[in-house]
């Protein structure tokens, strides 16, 4: 790759897909399904062994270190969930790896003498502490190469002493067998990348092999494939509890809700209540009005009879049972009157008779004087 596409490449990874206004390039979202969620999350097998003897090829899905740009972006803000695709992106790779370890391990009891369990223990041994070897200088390489010198002496002699202790192991290994079946080759496969490795293979080959790129690989995408299972089972228990979260949320609003419907109709039954309490004090307060009145306007037409009935006992029979002593002045009094009345009538009457007795004299006298005259 050249200078010019390599910085192209980092300002993309920089940048995004809308660096330099590109419209064409926005047309595929990083939420696309032809996009590799896998390569957005750094973790594709087919970048990852890309120049191994297990190169992969390109892969199917399109893979744009702008799009990545976008997608970390894009998740600082959202939860997007793309670590279960890559959960199964991966977990169907080691699958694959998984099987073709097993079948290069039945290949290789098919082909290789049997030994006893015994030889195979101390051949086990004589494998583990070469893989510690190999690993003790892929290290102390690494570590040279970013300048920790003094690390790398510290594991430099740490691998003496495994060094040291592998001879020993391959001692009694050798003489647990027959010197023939000591000098045939005797193979063991990675359990990491499934690779081939001697019993007597040497330091560099044992160096180069742990330090190698495909072993490397192989365990960069192990570690991604663990570390994705343990985010997916962290953000799924952090959704399940938002979820129940959420949900304790709505309960509550619903019970606020039920609780403030059921006061609602409560206060209105307690005002419908208090209206008909109301209507009934009015009711029953009109019913005391009107029943006051009638016996009031009863009261007063009672008064009323009495008086007439009294005035007209007055005049045609007076009674002096319960009468007091004004009423016996008043009713003597009125007796008086009537005497005197009754009396002036009478006497009134009497002038009148004598009065028409005199007039019918006169006039007989008249008439008899009229009468001697003719």
């Amino acid at each position: 790759m050249s200078a010019q596409a390599q910085m192209r490449a980092l300002l993309d990874q920089l940048m995004g897909t809308a660096r330099d206004g590109d419209e064409t390039r926005q047309r595929v979202k990083f939420t696309d399904e032809r996009v590799c969620k896998s390569h957005l999350l750094n973790c594709c097998p087919h970048d990852i062994l890309s120049g191994t003897r297990m190169d992969l090829g390109e892969c199917a899905k399109t893979h744009d270190l702008a799009l990545r740009a976008d997608y970390e972006i894009a998740s600082k803000a959202r939860e997007l969930f793309f670590e279960l695709d890559a959960v199964d992106h991966l977990e169907s790779f080691i699958a694959d790896c998984d099987r073709r370890t097993e079948l290069a391990k039945k290949r290789l009891v098919e082909t290789q003498d049997e030994i006893s369990a015994e030889v195979a223990a101390k051949a086990e041994t004589v494998h583990e502490l070469n893989e510690e070897i190999g690993k003790l200088l892929a290290k102390a390489e690494q570590l040279g190469a970013e300048g920790n010198v003094d690390e790398a002496q510290l594991i430099l002699q740490e691998v003496e002493n495994v060094r040291s202790r592998k001879r020993d192991a391959e001692e009694e290994y050798r003489n647990s067998m027959p010197a023939s079946s000591f000098q045939q080759q005797k193979l063991r496969v990675c359990e990491v990348c499934s690779a081939y490795l001697g019993l007597h293979d040497n330091d560099r080959r044992l160096a180069d092999h742990f330090g190698g790129k495909l072993h490397l690989g192989f365990i960069q995408i192990r570690e991604k494939l663990e570390a994705l299972k343990k985010t997916v089972i962290d953000k799924q228990e952090k959704r399940n509890q938002d979820r129940l979260k959420r949900r304790e949320e709505r309960e509550n609003e619903e019970r606020m809700k039920t609780r403030t419907k059921s006061q609602s109709r409560e206060r209105s039954r307690e005002h419908r209540s208090r209206s008909r309490e109301r209507r009934r004090r009015r009711s029953s307060s009109r019913e005391r009005r009107r029943s006051s009145r009638s016996r009031s306007r009863d009261r007063e037409r009672r008064r009323r009879h009495r008086s007439r009935s009294c005035s007209k006992g007055h005049r045609h029979e007076p009674s002096t049972r319960h009468k007091s002593s004004r009423d016996r002045e008043r009713s003597s009094r009125d007796h008086s009157r009537e005497r005197s009345r009754k009396r002036g009538s009478s006497e009134r009457r009497q002038d009148s008779r004598d009065q028409n007795g005199r007039t019918d004299s006169r006039r007989v006298q008249d008439r008899d004087r009229d009468t001697g005259d003719l």
